[in-house]
């Protein structure tokens, strides 16, 4: 009796063991689902549709991602802040995350997610009107301390990393400048080549064709390196604004509570995908720089970038009508 009681007592201790693991444990079994808070077939979203279809070749289940755009956004983000934190669900977030909190009163702040990893650099370069009579960023400058309330700046709208770079420029650069907000990248473009706008930070994918022409002039990029297929366009700090770098960025974040083990497994299945040679010329040739991070690196860009934003937002005094 005293045999059968003390193997009751441990099959029983057994089950109690067994019942408190975490639910996890065999994480995934099902489909995860990644926000992508911008429309489809934007930079955002061919950056997740990539990475995330190398995910769920890792993982072994379906990753799908699900373009939930508006409000610079806040939407599709705000959404996954709200959502069940089981590791079914994550949002792919913009350099643009760390500018809303200081231009709009927001549903979530970012103590609402967990950070998984940085996922891609995106560097911009500073093309200008082939009218404007600079060749260098020095010239620029020239010009337009020369030219007062004359040089305008394009961006794909209000609060963007491209509106926030380009009051920086005129801030480090001491000029004064009108930032033209648009509704997307293709009527900048064609304001550009008109000469209805001034310049725009912009990636190369689609505006360095038109430099090749003669049509627009790359004066800069924005990155702490020159890109490998365009030698001849400086840094912004070599180019004579020391200090100067802001490249817009991809990452992948989870909602505040997902457990750490899963946050850690995607986080590192991220960084191995980065390393992926048909990744990488695949971002090469889309104007990005696969990166892959762990949650702490990716914790203090988010950091640094919002207090940069911050400052500049402050510093140009940018609100929102």
């Amino acid at each position: 009796m005293k045999t059968t009681a003390f193997v009751a007592m441990a099959l029983g201790s057994l089950l109690t063991v067994t019942a408190s693991l975490p639910a996890h444990a065999a994480w995934p079994e099902k489909s995860i689902e990644v926000v992508v808070p911008y429309t489809p077939g934007g930079a955002t979203d061919t950056v997740t549709r990539v990475i995330m279809k190398k995910l769920s070749e890792r993982l072994g289940q379906p990753v799908v991602v699900a373009n939930k755009p508006g409000a610079n956004a806040t939407i599709g983000t705000a959404a996954v802040a709200r959502a069940k934190p089981d590791g079914y669900t994550f949002v792919t977030v913009l350099a643009a995350h760390t500018i809303n909190p200081h231009l709009y009163k927001l549903s979530y702040s970012f103590d609402d997610f967990e950070p998984v990893s940085h996922m891609a650099d995106l560097p911009l370069f500073l093309f200008i009107n082939k009218d404007i009579p600079a060749n260098t960023l020095a010239e620029l400058i020239a010009y337009g301390k020369k030219h007062p309330d004359t040089l305008t700046y394009a961006s794909s709208g209000a609060g963007s990393s491209a509106h926030m770079t380009g009051a920086n420029f005129g801030l480090q650069a001491g000029l004064t400048m009108t930032h033209i907000p648009y509704k997307g990248s293709a009527p900048i473009l064609t304001d550009l080549l008109s000469g209805q706008v001034s310049m725009v930070f912009d990636p190369i994918l689609v505006p360095m064709q038109y430099v090749k022409q003669g049509r627009l002039k790359a004066v800069a990029i924005t990155s702490t390196k020159r890109w490998d297929d365009e030698p001849d366009v400086p840094t912004m700090d070599e180019a004579g604004l020391p200090g100067f770098f802001m490249n817009s960025w991809a990452s992948l974040l989870a909602p505040a509570g997902t457990p750490k083990d899963i946050i850690d497994r995607v986080s590192k299945e991220i960084a191995e995908i980065a390393k992926d040679p048909d990744v990488q010329k695949t971002f090469h040739d889309a104007g990005f720089v696969a990166v892959g991070s762990t949650p702490d690196e990716l914790d203090q860009l988010i950091k640094k970038d919002t207090a940069m934003y911050g400052d500049i937002v402050k510093k140009a005094n940018i609100k929102l009508n």
